[in-house]
């Protein structure tokens, strides 16, 4: 999958090692780490899983940038889980049992300004051309009302409920192609 993916007012570019700073305006907000699970204050270490899942699965999560001034807003990109129990994987770990996901995280000062849906959609149009997938979820917290109403601004729609070994309950929104 490409790399770098523009939309009007973004760039969506590989992590850096040098994102950890800005990105730990993010893993250390308790507000933004509520729904998604991980550890808070691990923004290195995140930032170094991001880059090994673009290496095991050719795809990953993309720093979002703000083009008029470079700031990083969050990351944003595809995931694979590992539908047996609802963990976080690799495609050649999970094999058949893959779902991929198209999963988002932004600092909360860049909330409510419709960043998530344009990066989100750049990144499905993308996964359709170049993976060609005919399918992409995301899986959502059942309170986190921000992230469903994204899903649904880009066409999901609710399949299941899940429970994940990682995060907890967990809501299926599909998109198909």
């Amino acid at each position: 999958m490409r790399t770098t993916l523009e939309t009007e007012r973004l760039v969506l570019r590989l992590p850096r090692p040098a994102d950890a700073d800005a990105w730990s305006a993010a893993t250390e907000d308790v507000e933004v780490m509520r729904f998604i699970g991980g550890s808070s204050g691990a923004a290195s270490q995140s930032i170094e899983l991001f880059l090994e899942r673009w290496d095991a699965n050719g795809f990953g999560q993309y720093a979002i940038e703000r083009r008029e001034d470079g700031a990083l807003l969050g990351r944003l990109g595809l995931l694979v889980w590992d539908t047996r129990d609802w963990r976080r994987s690799t495609l050649p770990d999970a094999g058949d049992a893959a779902e991929v996901e198209l999963g988002w995280a932004l600092l909360r000062e860049h909330w409510g300004h419709g960043f998530a849906t344009e990066a989100a959609e750049a990144v499905r149009d993308a996964a359709w051309a170049d993976l060609e997938l005919e399918r992409l979820v995301s899986l959502i917290h059942p309170d986190n009302a921000r992230s469903i109403g994204v899903a649904e601004r880009l066409g999901a729609r609710f399949e299941r409920d899940v429970e994940s070994a990682d995060v907890g309950p967990l809501q299926v929104w599909v998109y198909e192609r």
